[in-house]
């Protein structure tokens, strides 16, 4: 009996002291909980009820020079819909309206809306997709709409808002403008991207519901700051003529790619740019900013550059003979030919660049340079010929002139081919600033996209011109290169763009490229100013590849681009305060008369309007319901449908005008 009390009172205790160290166990680990534990689970209770939420800022806008809009944010939103949390009374009665509603705002029938809804609620979808981007405005419909206007608990209604970036003047110089995207930090967008995404906001929201969180009051609360607008220098009348001039020709010629550059001559402020290239398909659109990144061979745009050297050696003079043979000279077996069969003979130096003599050059720069290259190369990198621009928009392209003594890369065809543009390679930007500096009287001021940065209408930061030389050569020089430029429009090269009204000054340039290759293709480009005598605006224009069937010389294909671009801007901004009409009131009145009168008659056929002003006759045929196309500027030369054909409304014809 004693053995067996023993055995349960051994029991008991064995029993008590577990207890004993399980009750120890509880307590420190409520200890642990509260003190070691308690403050993780704290927090991650928190976090579950209370949360920090950045809250974006309002990115700032791009503009034009005048106000323009180029680049914004707007609020684009997201439609879905729960489909279940609707009462059947409220679904029964809307669902038809709603349908209904839907299909006017976003196209699709009526049935199929309401099938799709239908389906959605047997289905318990409560995820149901409706549309996406849809603007402010409609949105602002759509919640009116029946159903919807419940609500989200009662309607189902259920939107997602984001924030989306828009050019409202469309794709016009949209590579310039950039963004600041999954696609990289590209033009005006990438490169000021700082100022424009302003600073993101935090606050405290709590959790009320299922994905519902209520702002708190919180005294560390950090409001957005709004980024600041950036005010470029583009001009958006000028930018619409250069894109379209420049689209025009690219269409005609059929070019794979092409860009234009106009630049205000004293202060260097871009006002248009355009690059457009062609697609799969046959249409052009702001592919690459070629202007800026691509580095290709200039062909005779760089005679200019070689001219200047020559002259500011004093190695040449303008009158000077040169002697361009029958067109065609040699060196090393590689022939050097002018464009013009059988060559120009003995003219002068001016005329050389002129009638852009690649033999006539090509003897200049190397009967005085051959023995000592390196002195030519001294004369370019003088001038900032072969040196970055330093354009704060990213991807400058690496402009490359020849090392003499670099054995490697100079040879004896490094400088006469050199001379008329191959072998040395630039931007359209880095041409057209050196071309820029002549018509400046020698200062040479570095490009410049933006003009201001304000927050709201205060002004932060303005950026004023910038001087990358004052003076790049001496004036006698200017002044001659100025006169041998205006000489090629008036009987050079460019002669075919001349207009006595107003003056114009420049070079073309025509360069081979893909020589290499069994399929030669060139690249046209003219780069000059005007007006001439008081130059305001340089431009570049530069055309990749066009049809060669349809024409490929820089004159042809490129110089009508800076011909129209300059006509448009002299139209709007007239450049002389007084014109004398007097003497061409009787012409004036020969016109309107003979317009007058062709106007006023009943035609059955298509009529002759040979010698008609171009504007005249595009009136006059549009008016019998022809559609017109039109090429060049003054009177009707030529036109595509004969005079007497059948009349056919809708019919395109084209008229030739010189």
């Amino acid at each position: 009996m004693a053995v067996e009390k023993k055995q349960i009172l051994n029991k008991l205790y064995l029993l008590t002291g577990f207890l004993f160290l399980f009750a120890i166990a509880i307590i420190y680990k409520l200890i642990h909980i509260e003190h070691i534990d308690g403050e993780m689970y704290r927090v991650e209770a928190e976090e579950g009820t209370v949360k920090t939420f950045e809250i974006a800022a309002n990115r700032g806008s791009v503009y034009t020079a005048d106000g323009s809009l180029l680049a914004t944010s707007v609020s684009r939103f997201d439609v879905r819909m729960d489909a279940v949390t609707i009462s059947e009374s409220d679904f029964e009665s809307g669902i038809k309206e709603l349908s209904e509603a839907l299909s006017d705002m976003l196209g699709k029938s009526a049935s199929y809306y309401e099938n799709k809804i239908r389906k959605a609620r047997v289905n318990k979808n409560r995820y149901l997709f409706i549309t996406r981007n849809l603007s402010y405005n409609d949105y602002q419909k759509l919640k009116k709409f029946p159903i919807f206007k419940l609500g989200m608990y009662r309607g189902g209604l259920i939107i997602e808002q984001r924030t989306v970036r828009e050019h409202p003047i469309g794709k016009i110089a949209e590579r310039a403008v950039g963004y600041d995207d999954y696609r990289g930090r590209v033009g005006i967008e990438g490169s000021f991207y700082e100022f424009l995404r302003g600073k993101k906001g935090k606050r405290l929201k709590q959790k009320i519901a299922k994905g519902q969180w209520k702002p708190l009051n919180d005294n560390n609360e950090i409001e957005p700051i709004d980024g600041k607008d950036i005010i470029t220098t583009i001009d958006l009348k000028i930018q619409d003529v250069a894109h379209h001039a420049l689209l025009a020709q690219l269409e005609e010629f059929e070019a794979d790619h092409g860009s234009v550059v106009v630049m205000e001559t004293k202060t260097g402020e871009i006002k248009a740019i355009s690059n457009l290239g062609r697609t799969s398909v046959g249409t052009y659109f702001e592919q690459r900013n070629y202007a800026i990144y691509e580095s290709h061979e200039p062909g005779s745009t760089f005679k200019l550059m070689g001219m200047v050297v020559a002259l500011e050696d004093k190695v040449i003079d303008t009158s000077q003979i040169i002697d361009t043979e029958k067109g065609v000279i040699r060196f090393h077996g590689k022939p050097v030919r002018d464009s013009h069969h059988g060559g120009y003979g003995k003219i002068s130096a001016s005329r050389v660049f002129e009638v852009s003599s690649n033999v006539g050059i090509v003897k200049i720069i190397d009967e005085h340079y051959k023995d000592h290259p390196e002195k030519f190369i001294e004369g370019l990198k003088r001038m900032k010929v072969g040196q970055k621009i330093g354009l704060p928009i990213k991807g400058e392209g690496e402009p490359r002139i020849p090392d003499p003594t670099n054995k490697d890369t100079w040879n004896g065809l490094s400088l006469p081919w050199m001379a008329y543009g191959y072998g040395v390679s630039f931007t359209p930007l880095q041409i057209l600033t050196f071309y820029n500096a002549i018509a400046n009287n020698g200062e040479m001021v570095k490009p410049r996209f933006v003009k201001e940065i304000r927050a709201q209408s205060n002004v932060v930061t303005k950026f004023e011109k910038e001087i990358i030389d004052p003076r790049i050569c001496s004036q006698e020089t200017i002044d001659q290169v100025k006169e041998m430029m205006l000489n090629v429009v008036k009987r050079g090269t460019a002669e075919n763009i001349y207009d006595k009204n107003f003056s114009m000054a420049g070079k073309t340039g025509t360069c081979q490229t893909e020589y290499w290759t069994d399929e030669t293709k060139y690249i046209s480009s003219f780069v000059g100013y005007f007006p001439a005598d008081k130059p305001k605006y340089s431009c570049i224009v530069v055309i990749h590849k066009p049809d060669k069937k349809k024409g490929y010389y820089g004159n042809i294909v490129a110089a009508p681009v800076f011909e129209r671009i300059a006509r448009k801007i002299y139209t709007e901004t007239p450049v002389v305060e007084e014109v004398a009409f007097t003497e061409n009131l009787s012409s004036m009145d020969d016109d309107y008369e003979g317009y007058y009168e062709k106007a006023n008659k009943a035609y059955t056929k298509v009529p002759d309007v040979k010698n008609m002003p171009g504007m005249d006759a595009v009136s006059l045929l549009e008016n019998m319901g022809f559609r017109v196309s039109f090429i060049g500027i003054g009177k009707v030369k030529n036109q595509s449908i004969k005079a007497g054909s059948a009349i056919k409304k809708g019919e395109v014809i084209k008229l030739e005008l010189s």
